[in-house]
């Protein structure tokens, strides 16, 4: 596999709700992590060793994102999205692998700006139900 552009690492919003999505405007850097909690069955029988009890766990993901706002239609929905409480469907597009998909809730909205320089914004996700992943 060749080295992929950063910029093709895309964060899509499902705008409506029937599964059309918008790539989430003036995004400049994004992120994807998975996680999975352990659970711990180690006893007297391990043999010193630590076990853990597979497919057990919690597992999440997160999504960040920083870059410019263009107040375009996707940052309105993201406002919205964060005021409501919502959990619609997001897609995360990772170039030449695949595309993660499903419910996410905002957990974090931040703007930012300087007197000479340009309005940014930071977008924080967590997984809000079950990913799906469809390879490319």
């Amino acid at each position: 596999m060749v080295a992929q552009n950063g910029k093709d690492l895309l964060v899509k919003i499902d705008m409506t709700g029937d599964g059309q999505f918008e790539t989430a405007a003036g995004l400049r850097a994004s992120r994807l992590s998975f996680n999975a909690e352990t659970l711990d069955v180690t006893s007297l029988d391990s043999g010193g060793w630590r076990e853990l009890l597979g497919g057990a766990g919690v597992r999440s993901a997160s999504i960040s994102g920083s870059g410019v706002f263009r107040d375009a239609d996707t940052d309105e929905r993201v406002r919205q999205i964060f005021f409501d409480g919502q959990t619609p469907d997001f897609q995360v597009v990772i170039p030449d692998f695949g595309t993660v998909e499903g419910p996410f809730l905002v957990t974090g909205l931040e703007y930012a700006g300087t007197y000479d320089g340009e309005a940014t914004f930071e977008l924080s996700l967590a997984s809000a139900g079950v990913l799906g992943f469809v390879a490319h």
